[in-house]
């Protein structure tokens, strides 16, 4: 079992509705998400992909479809809570607007993430664990072992 890493960067704006502290506020982060993914190399030389788990190019056209361009410099708003209001008054203004049914949190987003990079890899492939840096300082993680 091998296990390979692609890293990606995109800039995101959240704000966390009933937040006690300054991210009640709307604000951005640069995002830097590490995805990793697992598998056995391809054994076939007659395979275009011999000798890889999977094409890096194969694993960015699913980040970037799924998460970077949909995300980046947009706001993600909890549309289970009054921010869907703002998100709306956002909008009509002409900003990027993407509602979750959940609070926009780094862990949150994690689960969010996870969840729309499975249903894209290819059956031989299993994502493995992500990482992502909120600030350089701060991060989450998702493990695949921990979430079955």
């Amino acid at each position: 079992m091998i296990r390979i890493t692609k890293i990606f960067t995109f800039e995101t704006a959240h704000v966390l509705y009933n937040y006690d502290g300054k991210c009640k506020n709307m604000h951005g982060h640069s995002y830097k998400l590490f995805v990793t993914v697992k598998g056995v190399p391809i054994n076939d030389v007659e395979h275009s992909k011999n000798g890889m788990v999977v094409d890096f190019g194969d694993i960015k056209k699913i980040v970037k479809e799924e998460i970077v361009d949909v995300w980046d410099h947009a706001v993600l708003l909890n549309a289970l809570t009054p921010h869907k209001e703002l998100g709306e008054g956002l909008e009509q203004q002409g900003h990027k607007v993407i509602y979750c049914n959940y609070q926009p949190t780094c862990e949150n987003m994690l689960y969010d993430i996870a969840e729309k990079i499975k249903k894209n890899l290819p059956s031989h492939v299993q994502l493995a664990y992500l990482k992502l840096h909120e600030t350089e300082n701060s991060y989450g993680e998702w493990l695949a072992e921990e979430n079955l």
